[in-house]
């Protein structure tokens, strides 16, 4: 199966990032450049930001030294007590330029650069800039000071960010059919981490800038990139983890008990299906888990089950090994909520949580479809359907059918 096509909303986000940053470019050019000392700090700035970004890390922002530059110059006033001019046209080509320049060298590597990460910085500081810089320029925060223009600088941030929430799960929605609503949810939830982060830190920097002038910039990036170090680290201990529950649950393929790639499969298609039904976040991270380690109480078994098909077994036997299972998930340290899937994997679906109904219903098609020639996969939907009147809950099949129609997950071995 094929990657889901990209939608219109793509191409709307796309082609307006593109006719700003056209615009912003013919207009700085046509009127030149104010403050250029300024305008060469914050890019410089925004070019190590984006240089230093993560590459291959599965984060909300990539670049948050590189955000926090780019919305403080968008929201800057003052530099060292002195008015600025700059107007929206200049943030946005300082912020693409500087952007363009920053991911020069990924590409460089073969690591290219992400037309929607782009798209969203243009997208996000132009918003910025047009909710500040047009009034700013004329005096109509003359008479806000102290905390008052402070609060003002944080509302604005906090805008932002909501706009950078929808364009990501918009970007998200188009790209694989995902429905918004759980998307937009899950960034919400994710700007309270690394993006109240960034909106504090481009808030600090433009107030800071505003007073001592552009000495301010590097003070006030060290709590930033002490943060970006400290994300690092966390999200390596989760790949970790998650490489150390992956290797868990390869012990029944190398045992022979299931065949290559099955653990794999339904968690990728077991993901697919939560997200269509609405789970997000730590949801979707228990299904995960709970289906990467669904079979492991086939160790157990003195003889295996031919080709690893616990869905055609008898429904005692089918609840004893997924006990078992679950008892082997809790010696290993994983979070007990993994572990009640992996062992509920088998009561009747009525009596079970959503993400064992998931696991259940994916684990029993992954069986029927693989080895069952072209027509496998269509014969097991179909067998799934049948039996939704005891075995397998209607919606989750029927939402695995939409995954499936969508052809968005590629359902061969995953590398």
């Amino acid at each position: 199966m094929s990657p889901a096509r990209p939608g219109w909303i793509l191409v709307l986000i796309h082609g307006s990032a593109a006719l700003l940053a056209a615009v912003a470019l013919v207009g700085t050019l046509w009127s030149g450049l104010e403050e250029r000392p300024v305008a060469l700090a914050f890019g410089l700035l925004i070019t190590v930001g984006e240089f230093a970004r993560w590459t291959g890390a599965q984060v909300r922002e990539a670049a948050p030294l590189g955000a926090a530059g780019a919305l403080s110059y968008a929201l800057l006033g003052e530099e060292a007590g002195q008015p600025t001019h700059h107007g929206v046209l200049q943030v946005v080509t300082i912020v693409v330029l500087a952007a363009l320049l920053g991911g020069a060298p990924h590409i460089a590597r073969g690591r290219s650069a992400e037309p929607d990460h782009l798209a969203r910085r243009v997208l996000t500081v132009g918003f910025a800039a047009v909710c500040f810089q047009p009034l700013y320029n004329r005096g109509t925060f003359d008479e806000w000071s102290g905390a008052a223009y402070a609060l003002l600088l944080l509302a604005l941030l906090a805008l932002t960010a909501l706009c950078d929430a929808v364009l990501v799960a918009a970007l998200a929605h188009s790209r694989t059919g995902w429905p918004f609503g759980p998307l937009l949810r899950d960034e919400l939830r994710a700007l309270l981490g690394i993006g109240s982060a960034v909106c504090a830190t481009g808030a600090v920097m433009a107030l800071a800038v505003a007073v001592v002038g552009l000495w301010a910039l590097p003070v006030f990036c060290l709590p930033l990139l002490l943060t970006q170090l400290s994300f690092r680290r966390y999200a390596a201990v989760r790949a970790t983890y998650r490489q150390t529950i992956a290797s868990l649950a390869r012990a029944t393929e190398v045992a022979g008990y299931t065949p290559a790639g099955h653990a794999r499969r339904v968690a990728a298609l077991s993901v697919a299906v939560g997200r269509d039904l609405g789970l997000a976040g730590a949801e979707l991270t228990v299904l995960e888990y709970a289906a990467l380690m669904h079979d492991i109480g086939q160790l157990s078994l003195v003889d295996p089950v031919p080709g690893g098909a616990t869905a055609g077994l008898p429904a005692a036997e089918q609840r004893r090994i997924a006990l078992l299972g679950g008892a082997v998930v809790r010696q290993t340290g994983v979070d007990g909520s993994v572990a009640v899937v992996v062992e509920r994997q088998a009561d009747p679906y009525r009596e079970q949580p959503v993400a064992a109904r998931i696991v259940r219903a994916v684990n029993a098609y992954e069986e029927k479809a693989q080895g069952a020639g072209p027509g496998g996969p269509l014969t097991a939907l179909e067998e799934l359907r049948l039996g939704t009147a005891g075995d397998y809950a209607p919606e989750v099949v029927e939402a695995l059918a939409r995954v499936l129609s969508r052809d968005c997950l590629t359902l061969g071995p995953v590398g």
